[in-house]
């Protein structure tokens, strides 16, 4: 079978279910950190896959997460609700999907249970953390004993940002999802290296969004924290250790800056894809693969690692061709017909 034409494995792809959508509603929340809420089924993304050459995409649930404002079960039950949902997708579509599951943090003891559930009898591949929830980032010692659960698995977690409740209050007419997200990733980033999690629990792998946020551009400056004893302490094998030690996805990211950091600060098999579909637009994802096909900062190994090989070091369940398919005469033709409309919103985007 010819699978030639779906390579990626895309580790930052969002599942929006009915029970979100439906709590959503009943908070009367219809944005997230200043995006609109997307209409979202399986089959579109399954679509956008096809019409971009990706053959799986991790699901995870994005932002606010599933404490919406009620009580603790109130989260615990949305949880299990579109956890069952992503291992009910996964189930129906083989090889296609996997998924993250979602916690009902930040309550440590649920958060814990629903892990156990999701790991062992769902099998998820891996979990999904806010880098913050309620204010509390990762590394708060609040977490400690989901931090040793995920440990004790050897858990991947996907870190993706939240809206921290000082970005709202910054008096700023900017969306949060342009700027205050990335803050979100770089402060639990930093948190779980200063705090010594990362060096206390190191069978975690660690995936951040968006290209790690602001992290890769202040790595120098963050080192300088080996020189305070009560930092070096909790990193004793060095802050650059640590912040190499973390997976980066390219979602919104693919510019020549960015991965010019990453290069330069990260092995090449830590660099894995994203595209943030659906809150960034099919279009956005065809912007996203044509942009590090065509970098020149990153060589043609680092790019075919980028795609899938990395990712199949986290996920070898991946790995068989034979679940994937091949691409329709009717999504090839999608496919051409998607690249004129890519080619003006670049434009529109680079000016």
């Amino acid at each position: 079978m010819n699978t030639s034409h779906r390579r990626i494995i895309d580790v930052h792809h969002h599942l929006i279910p009915p029970a979100f959508v439906q709590a959503m509603a009943v908070h009367n929340l219809s944005e997230v950190a200043g995006a609109p809420l997307p209409h979202w089924t399986p089959e579109k993304s399954i679509e956008n896959m096809d019409a971009h050459d990706i053959a799986t995409a991790v699901l995870s649930l994005s932002a606010p997460g599933v404490h919406l404002g009620g009580n603790e079960w109130e989260a615990c039950d949305l949880a299990k609700a579109c956890n069952e949902y992503a291992a009910e997708l996964v189930s129906r579509n083989p090889g296609r999907f996997g998924f993250f599951a979602v916690l009902p943090m930040p309550f440590t003891e649920q958060a814990c249970k629903e892990a156990e559930y999701a790991l062992d009898v769902l099998h998820a591949d891996g979990v999904v953390l806010l880098g913050s929830t309620d204010g509390y980032f990762l590394g708060n010692p609040r977490f400690n004993a989901l931090m040793a659960e995920l440990n004790d698995r050897e858990a991947i977690v996907f870190v993706h940002p939240n809206l921290h409740k000082t970005s709202t209050e910054l008096g700023l007419d900017t969306p949060g999802f342009l700027v205050e997200f990335l803050c979100d990733t770089t402060r639990a980033a930093t948190n779980l290296i200063l705090s010594g999690t990362v060096e206390k629990y190191p069978k975690i792998r660690w995936i951040l969004a968006h290209a790690g946020g602001f992290l890769p551009y202040i790595a120098w400056r963050l080192s300088l924290a080996n020189e305070m004893p009560h930092f070096a302490i909790k990193a004793p094998k060095g802050i650059l250790h640590y912040i190499r030690s973390f997976y980066y996805d390219t979602a919104l990211s693919p510019s020549p800056f960015a991965m010019a950091a990453l290069r330069e600060l990260v092995a090449p098999d830590h660099i894995l894809f994203g595209s943030d579909y659906p809150f960034a637009p099919a279009v956005v994802t065809g912007i996203e693969t044509k942009a590090l096909a065509a970098l020149t900062v990153l060589d043609p190994p680092a790019k075919v690692g980028i795609d899938r090989a990395n990712a199949l070091k986290l996920f070898p369940r991946f790995a068989d061709p034979a679940q994937t398919g091949e691409l329709s005469l009717a999504n090839r033709t999608k496919q051409a017909l998607a690249q004129p409309i890519e080619a003006l919103a670049e434009k529109l985007r680079a000016r």
